[in-house]
């Protein structure tokens, strides 16, 4: 039971006998003898065989482990094709995220640029003598003199950006 048990989880997990031993430190005529049935492995190894197959020492001395038959690996290819449907699925609306995104960016930076060049910078005429025109002021021309900056590093970036998206 013991050596019928062992090599169904071993190949269940694509371990071949030389990997096994490799992991148990052991040789692989070793592994070979518990799966022909020749000798057991004493207690300790056991639980180290267990912990490498992540299955407790119970299954192991258990009864025979079935198979997988064609028709649950059928199962399983069925539900990965779902699976992966749907995450091609969110790559694609993640990306078409991000393609609007940067579209919006785009015809957000040129309205700014736009309104800014339409205002002409009108608080340059202000009186800066009252203290709440001058804070103001100054936030609008900081505003304008960063964005002037900036915007343009950001518009570029955006159209790469959607090269990139339509790649």
């Amino acid at each position: 039971m013991l050596n019928e048990n062992m090599k169904t989880i071993r190949k269940s997990k694509g371990l071949s006998q030389e990997e096994l031993a490799v992991k148990l430190n052991v040789v692989r005529q070793t592994i070979s003898k518990w799966e022909q049935g020749l000798s057991v492995p004493d207690a300790d190894m056991l639980i180290s065989i267990s912990e490498v197959f992540e299955t407790p020492v119970s299954v192991l001395l258990g009864e025979t482990i079935p198979e997988a038959k064609t028709d649950d690996l059928k199962a399983i290819s069925e539900k990965l094709e779902v699976i992966n449907l749907q995450l091609a699925h969110r790559k694609k609306t993640r990306q078409k995220a991000i393609f609007w995104f940067f579209v919006l960016l785009c015809v957000g930076i040129v309205a700014i640029f736009a309104v800014l060049v339409g205002l002409n910078s009108p608080y340059l005429d202000w009186d800066y003598s009252q203290p709440e025109t001058a804070v103001i002021g100054v936030a609008f021309h900081a505003f304008e003199w960063l964005f002037v900056r900036i915007a343009p590093l950001a518009f570029i970036g955006a159209i790469v950006g959607i090269y990139f998206q339509n790649q």
